[in-house]
């Protein structure tokens, strides 16, 4: 059981979904029965980032670079894309979530696009938490896109180039639109990045774990954020050091967290008071 602070919750959350494929090959099965694995810890954690109350949560779901698997793994990829899409539309509006997709959208396939644009428009404004899917993504790819944009505004003499600052350029990136990610998790055991939203990265906490993704449960997600609320951010400035969580006394049964709950954890943030929420 993993106990974390309901106000130092972080507000952005980018997950790098790892070991679809391995999780399959570990039990003799085709890739395909990973992916679907996959799919249904995808449900599962927005489910709870919705109801801890995080504000924006980014999936790694395709990258640009996955366009060179087989064939056939990739129109299964795009199937079960489109039936979650399709059987999470009711879930997504109905409780507050707007769905936002980034990168190169125009290579998805028509089947996709049928389903994800028209969502995209009717959640636009749910407010409660943004459910980003980077589809096609790759961030090496997203700062080039917005470095010739900044290239052709020079160009056509709308902005001097002193004026092409950081921050002009964080601005043309549809990725950081809810903010840099705070904490980035990868799964599957892997120590790397893979090209995931590279230029908010700057000052975001990673968190590794070896669990696969199919495996990824809520505790997984708890214990991310613990770790996320253990470090200090200093951002480069000169640090103040970080208090341990004290440990609370008694036992406490594993369950399941209510909406209420985390919203009356939130609402507990002008307060002097620690709160805790357990699972």
């Amino acid at each position: 059981m993993t106990l974390i602070e309901a106000r130092n919750l972080p507000s952005h959350v980018g997950i790098i979904m790892d070991g679809n494929g391995r999780w399959a090959q570990q039990r003799g099965l085709a890739r395909l029965h990973g992916h679907r694995e996959g799919s249904k810890t995808v449900r599962r954690i927005v489910r709870i980032a919705r109801r801890l109350g995080l504000r924006a949560l980014t999936l790694y779901a395709f990258s640009e670079q996955n366009w060179a698997r087989p064939e056939d793994e990739v129109d299964a990829l795009m199937d079960l894309l489109r039936d979650f899409l399709l059987t999470e539309r009711g879930e997504i509006l109905g409780n507050g979530i707007r769905l936002n997709a980034v990168g190169n959208l125009g290579r998805l396939p028509a089947i996709v696009r049928a389903v994800l644009d028209p969502l995209r428009r009717e959640s636009t404004n749910n407010d409660e938490m943004t459910l980003t899917l980077a589809l096609s993504y790759g961030g090496r790819e997203e700062i080039a896109t917005a470095a010739r944009e900044l290239a052709k505004r020079v160009q056509a003499g709308k902005l001097h180039p002193d004026e092409v600052t950081a921050d002009a350029l964080h601005a043309l990136m549809p990725s950081l639109q809810v903010g840099d990610p705070d904490l980035v998790i990868r799964t599957g055991g892997e120590r790397r990045i893979s090209n995931f939203l590279l230029y908010g990265l700057a000052y975001a906490e990673l968190h590794f774990a070896d669990v696969l993704w199919p495996d990824f449960s809520e505790e997984d997600l708890f214990a991310a954020i613990a770790s996320y609320q253990q470090r200090e951010r200093r951002f480069g400035d000169v640090g103040k050091g970080v208090a341990p969580v004290p440990a609370l006394e008694g036992t406490h049964k594993s369950a399941s967290i209510p909406a209420a709950t985390a919203a009356a954890a939130t609402a507990l943030s002008g307060t002097a008071s620690i709160t805790r929420i357990a699972i």
